[in-house]
């Protein structure tokens, strides 16, 4: 029978084993590229995968529960590692942070009278709920059961954001009912983080997150066990290789040759886990967003993270050089090809359609006497629009959008009169109505992604869509229809595309013959801001702020003959051109917010 022990060493099947692992988010990746990522990850010199489990992914409306459809089957990715030997980490706590939307807790709960992360009764509530879905289906992948499983994750990184150990004991009890292998926490690597991450479960171990001073960060966490007599092996569950980057910011990149220094150092201290090995993509909307003070910074759509593969899976001179350092100077038995990429050319344009005009075709209504936030309407992401009558021909002074989240497009009778942004939202606007009845006032309002990370996950401001009012001279507006856009319906053929050109937001289809499938980048310069579905698959959010004028889109959601491709844009400056690159685009930042 398979055993692991947690000494000085991790000691597998009586072998003492140092754990050499690279992070692949199966989540961020399409699925059919899991091998390629797993492959290269052997290739490496690995002998272990690391995945988050992002509860939002997975029960991403409340109660409906999703292992298995595409993307999805957690089971399938644990079975592939295993295929090739690899052992598996996995970190399948409540929040998970990694730069996803809302830290991986799914939105609903901002609906609930609850306080997340905390020992709260209704909170671990909804945790035990999940959990007595998702843990079944771990169970026989431990490695106890003979599966691949080596390590489960707590909590990530608490000791950054609370200390309630009753918490800490409550998600304990939940996880033992069904996991019998290691648990661990990992935290930032200083005593204090240390400290308050940490879990009043002597069989619980910790761990240290961080990609630079090494011997410093391994002997806070050897002092951090000596004082509470823990004994474990050294591990840092994230060594940082890179990092993540935010719209209308500079690509952060992190030297090679120094970074294949600090991984030597942390090899030769013990064990460890790169992050990220492939970052993938955030397709969808599911990027997460930083808090820096008073300012929300969100994250782009790619999650290329300067990693040791690139977003599309090219190996990186970070690649062979780490290579070296873990395969000790040995070469590689087997070499994967990376995937191949094309410029496709045979484009046609279908035609365009206004948001305006069609939005009872691809939206949810629902009327109220105030504006309803998005999370009362039920829905989780992208974008809802408001629409009221605010009388007779006049001149309006004052006009405010009061606590709104996070981007508000605000037109008259369909003309745009100001678009407002974070700081913007809530200052005053003035604007003539000209139609002698019945003016028009509609706001088209972005959620641009929750926090993930720190206080501000408790804010007001993770409620998006419109959570105040809309106040005319100085009394608050009544009267909305609120339509959520549902991109289901957008790309379910409900749309006419009988327009060549229109003003303001709207959706442009396009045909685009493939002979053979491969990797290509979509180029979005000369766009301004939207997303783009390929066959009904949300590829991500583009935005000519940069610093990315692309949208990776991987083989596997094309197919042979013609695809359909809906690209939504808000800003009406579309070129009504679609094309596409064999290399990513990069625009350069000129200022930043």
């Amino acid at each position: 029978m398979n055993s692991i022990k947690v000494n000085k060493e991790f000691v597998i099947n009586g072998e003492n084993t140092k754990l050499v692992s690279g992070a692949v988010h199966y989540f961020r990746l399409v699925e059919e590229y899991w091998e390629y990522a797993l492959d290269r990850l052997v290739e490496l010199g690995c002998n272990t995968v690391e995945t988050y489990i992002p509860w939002n992914y997975h029960e991403t409306n409340e109660g409906d529960f999703d292992f298995h459809s595409y993307g999805h089957n957690i089971e399938t990715f644990i079975q592939q590692a295993a295929d090739r030997n690899l052992f598996v980490i996995l970190r399948p706590s409540p929040y998970i942070c990694a730069e996803w939307e809302f830290g991986g807790l799914p939105f609903w709960l901002l609906n609930k009278t609850c306080k997340i992360r905390s020992s709260d009764p209704a909170f671990l509530t909804y945790v035990e709920r999940y959990f007595d879905k998702l843990l079944p289906i771990l169970k026989p992948f431990q490695w106890s059961a003979g599966g691949p499983v080596i390590l489960m994750q707590l909590e990530n990184e608490y000791g950054s954001y609370g200390n309630d150990k009753t918490y800490l004991q409550e998600i304990y009890r939940i996880m033992r009912k069904y996991i019998d292998i290691p648990i661990f926490t990992s935290d930032g690597a200083w005593q204090e983080a240390l400290e308050a991450g940490a879990s009043p479960n002597k069989d619980v171990f910790p761990t240290g997150n961080f990609g630079s001073r090494v011997t410093e960060n391994i002997q806070n966490l050897a002092r951090f066990m000596d004082k509470h007599g823990i004994e474990a092996p050294l591990m840092c569950m994230e060594f940082w290789d890179g990092w993540f980057n935010r719209w209308n910011e500079p690509i952060i990149r992190r030297d090679p040759i120094e970074l294949r220094n600090a991984v030597k150092e942390m090899y030769e201290l013990g064990s460890l886990n790169l992050y990220m090995f492939q970052g993938g993509t955030n397709f969808g909307f599911m990027n997460g967003c930083s808090a820096r003070g008073t300012s929300d910074l969100h994250q782009i759509t790619s999650y290329d993270y300067d990693a040791l593969l690139t977003e599309w899976g090219d190996t990186t001179p970070k690649f062979e050089l780490i290579q070296e350092v873990f395969l000790e100077g040995k070469k590689s038995e087997k070499t994967t090809e990376n995937h191949r990429k094309v410029r496709f050319s045979n484009v046609t344009f279908v035609g365009a359609a206004s948001l305006s005009e069609n939005l009872e075709k691809v939206s949810t209504v629902v009327q109220n006497t105030w504006p309803l936030s998005m999370e009362e309407l039920d829905q989780g992401y992208g974008y809802i629009v408001y629409k009221s009558d605010i009388g007779e021909k006049r001149r309006v002074e004052r006009v405010r959008v009061i606590e709104a989240s996070d981007r508000v497009k605000i037109y008259v009778n369909n003309e745009e009169v100001a678009t407002q942004y974070k700081k913007e939202i809530g200052s005053e606007l003035s604007f003539n109505l000209e139609k002698e009845t019945h003016n028009e006032l509609m706001l088209l309002v972005e959620n641009m992604g929750r926090v993930n990370y720190g206080s501000k996950l408790l804010a007001p401001t993770q409620r998006k869509g419109i959570r105040g009012g809309v106040m005319l001279d100085l009394h608050f507006h009544s009267n909305w229809l609120h339509y959520s856009l549902d991109f289901d319906k957008i790309s379910n053929g409900n749309l006419t595309f009988n327009q060549e050109k229109i003003n303001g937001p709207g959706f442009y289809k396009f045909e685009v013959f493939v002979e053979e499938t491969a990797d290509t980048f979509i180029d979005c310069r000369g766009w301004g801001k939207g997303c783009v579905l390929v066959n009904g698959f949300n590829l991500g959010r583009f935005w000519e702020v940069g610093p990315t004028g692309y949208l990776y889109l991987p083989a596997p959601l094309l197919k042979k003959g013609l695809n359909e491709m809906i690209v939504f844009e808000t800003e009406g400056i579309f070129t009504n051109q679609l094309l596409f690159s064999e290399v990513p685009i990069y625009i350069n930042v000129k200022k930043k917010e």
